[in-house]
Formats: C-alpha cells, structure tokens, sequence
C-alpha cells in the first residue's frame, strides 16, 4: 500500500522570500523522494504567491515544480491541486498540460476507508470582513476577466506586489501562532461543521502556516456509539519557512517536517 501526502502553502515566486529558488528546488527534491512511494499528492492551495493564466500566456518560472507534478502524472501517481487565495486565477492549464485534478472548493473524500475532508482554508470561519470582501472580488467572474483584459505584465506585476505587500504587513513576513482553540477561526468552523458530518475522520487544511495536529472530541451525534473515533484537524504548515506534511500510510497519519536526506515515510 503506497502513502498519500499533504502539503500546502510554498507561494512559489514570492517577492517577499528571498530564497525563493533554494525553496523551489528543496520542494521539489521532495516530491522526487516520494515519487516511488506514493500513491496521491494533495497541494492544498496557495503552491504560487501569484498564479493567473491568460489565454496563450501562463506566469514565467516554477519550471522545476510544474516539471516534477507532471512527472508525477505520467507515473500515474494523483497529484490533487486546491486553488488557495493567491492561485485562483487557473484556466485549464495545471490540468491540461501537467495532468492534475484540480479543485476548487473543499473536498470530501474517502481514503483508505477514512472519510477525509479537505480544504485550503480560506473563507472558512474567517471574520475578517476585508478579507471576506477581497475574496469575494477575487472569485467573481467578471473581475477575474477584466484582470485579463490587463497585458500579462502588468496583470503579473499587480499580483506579485499585492501578494507580497500582503506578506510584508506581518512580523517577519509570518503569520501569527496558534491563538488557541477558542480562537482560532479553522478549529471553530471543524467543530460547527462536524456537529452535521459526525463520520469524518480527518480535517486538512492549509492557510494558516501553523502546524497543528489536534484531536477533536466527538460528534454529538456519535458519542453513543462505541466506535465512532474522534476526529482529527491537521494544519500543514508551509513550505516557506517549515517546510511541513502530512503523510497517511493506511492506517496512521504523521505530521513531519522534510529535513532533506533523512525523511523516511
């Protein structure tokens, strides 16, 4: 039985990472050590800083990374791709050219007979009513065609410096840590949405550049019965500056953190 693997958020081609070519390059030696172990890949939103295809153009770079997924598709390994906040703007291309399953809302699916749900995480639970306006801009269908209307170079240039003048507001470029179960905005929204899906076994998001591997209590809906298992919420981390996954193997989950030369799973 090969593994399945999780990993979100590398913003390939940010202006804000200044390693951003080491980071390519470490991302994709990853992918080329668990090629021959692997069964599914699943990138859970915001792999580009900034992706947006135009009819005969696709954004210059990320040849490494575009080259190994398609690699990964030829072998016929599923490589799953969720458009995050940064990487809506695809048209066709990531699955036409490198042969991915492209999805665009969360994903309920069964692995290995566990239900898992998955989901970059944007939009779920978030009070940021700015962001929420933003998003809902982002995803409207006659924005996305009048940025289109835009020559690919200044249509690029606008979302490279939005996307790092976004990172740039934070400490360090960072997001801020775990705020706590009451607090933080994923965890909230898993216990609400799991009161009426009491059979998912895994939630899995990306988003918020944490690491969180956190055991939920059950469903009301369960708690009789003998079992039912408590649900478990994974937040992947980054490949920024943890370079983080998840790895399900059939049986267990891990949460690990590639170190290059030593990753065994």
């Amino acid at each position: 039985m090969k593994n399945v693997y999780f990993l979100s958020d590398a913003h390939l081609g940010s202006w804000a990472i200044q390693h951003r070519r080491m980071q390519e390059r470490r991302l994709v030696r990853f992918l080329d050590s668990i090629k021959h172990k692997a069964a599914a890949v699943y990138l859970l939103g915001d792999m580009f800083d900034f992706w947006n295809e135009y009819r005969y153009v696709v954004p210059k770079g990320f040849t490494r990374f575009l080259g190994k997924i398609s690699e990964l598709t030829d072998m016929g390994v599923e490589v799953h791709y969720f458009t995050g906040n940064h990487d809506i703007w695809t048209y066709g291309y990531l699955e036409e050219e490198c042969g991915v399953i492209l999805h665009r809302q969360p994903l309920t699916t069964e692995i290995y007979g566990k239900l898992f749900f998955l989901a970059h995480g944007d939009g779920l639970g978030d009070p940021d009513a700015k962001f929420k306006f933003l998003r809902r801009v982002f995803h409207n269908g006659f924005c996305q065609r009048l940025l289109n209307f835009a020559h690919p170079w200044w249509g690029m240039q606008l979302g490279l410096n939005w996307a790092k003048h976004s990172r740039l507001k934070r400490a360090d470029g960072k997001e801020a840590p775990f705020m706590g179960e009451d607090r933080e905005y994923l965890v909230l929204f898993t216990k609400q949405y799991m009161q009426t899906h009491p059979n998912i076994d895994y939630y899995i998001y990306g988003h918020r550049h944490i690491e969180l591997d956190l055991t939920l209590p059950k469903p009301e809906a369960s708690r009789q019965s003998a079992v039912a298992t408590r649900p478990r919420l994974l937040i992947l981390g980054d490949w920024i500056w943890q370079f983080t996954y998840a790895v399900f193997d059939g049986e267990h989950m891990f949460l690990e953190t590639y170190v290059e030369g030593e990753s065994q799973l």
